[in-house]
């Protein structure tokens, strides 16, 4: 099922290209400990803030989103990390004692 979930995710990328619209793509390229979801994980946002798939869950999602907008402003791409290690780790939701590094790239 995961990769069926992925592989929409991509048709989603491509179809919202092709709509005309910005869009980035977020992949899990990285996964310590407990972790949401695995490597290869993907989450499409476009230039609206609209998203779909999965790459973490929670407040980290909305976190992927807001860097993904800058991500689509800019067009450079951007490794995020996200950790029980890191101060941010409560607010966005990786308390479980994990880490996952997220790949954010324009998708052209």
């Amino acid at each position: 099922m995961q990769t069926l979930m992925q592989t929409d995710t991509l048709v989603t990328a491509e179809a919202w290209r092709k709509e005309g619209r910005k869009v980035a793509l977020a992949t899990v390229v990285e996964t310590w400990g407990s972790a949401p979801r695995p490597v290869g994980s993907h989450l499409v946002i476009d230039e609206a803030g609209n998203f779909e798939g999965s790459v973490s869950g929670g407040c980290v999602e909305g976190a992927v989103v807001g860097e993904a907008l800058e991500v689509i402003g800019a067009g450079e791409p951007r490794m995020l990390e996200f950790g029980v290690a890191d101060e941010t780790a409560w607010r966005v939701g990786l308390s479980c004692g994990g880490k996952i590094k997220v790949f954010v790239e324009p998708v052209s």
